[in-house]
């Protein structure tokens, strides 16, 4: 009996052109790179503060919490968009769309968004403003002791990683599709 190797999703890698391994890889990474700092994000919504130091400190209201979900719940939901570049789901709409269900996308629909999106984030997370910022005068966050800043740097440092890995999936994308 033979066995059908799965890939973790039913459409990845279901496209018209293979997709590089390296490329499925990428996009199952980025959903990971994103998570730790959408977890570290979660106690501040019940106004626990990890560590950080407040110069002010501002009532807690309920939005923060609807806010702070949001917020991950968006970041993730655009990590995992990542994975239209790799399956066929980003190449032909899927028939439960309205309007455009089952039609052909066109490539730059889907190269133009991603590249714009990883160019920002590249510029967001880029520690070279940040430190100029800092130079400048403008406080970064402080903590309370070490180990708090340790954490947060360890949620938030992979997210660094988005942008370039968001890059280079976009052309593999534009590399395949250019084929066609």
């Amino acid at each position: 009996m033979r066995f059908k190797t799965l890939h973790p999703s039913p459409t990845v890698g279901d496209t018209a052109r293979p997709v590089p391994r390296w490329a499925i890889r990428s996009a199952q990474v980025i959903p990971l790179v994103v998570l730790p700092s959408c977890l570290w994000r979660l106690p501040f919504a019940f106004d626990y503060e990890m560590g950080q130091v407040y110069a002010v400190h501002e009532p807690w209201h309920w939005w923060v919490i609807l806010y702070v979900f949001g917020l991950s719940l968006l970041s993730e939901g655009l990590a995992y968009l990542s994975f239209g570049l790799v399956a066929g789901w980003g190449e032909v709409a899927p028939s439960w769309i309205p309007i455009i269900g089952g039609r052909r996308i066109p490539p730059l629909a889907a190269i133009v968004p991603a590249t714009l999106g990883a160019l920002g984030l590249i510029a967001l997370w880029d520690p070279l403003p940040l430190a100029f910022l800092h130079i400048g005068g403008v406080p970064l966050v402080e903590y309370s002791n070490g180990w708090w800043k340790a954490l947060s740097a360890a949620a938030t440092l992979p997210l660094i990683l988005w942008g370039p890995l968001l890059l280079a999936l976009t052309y593999a994308y534009h590399k395949r599709r250019r084929e066609e």
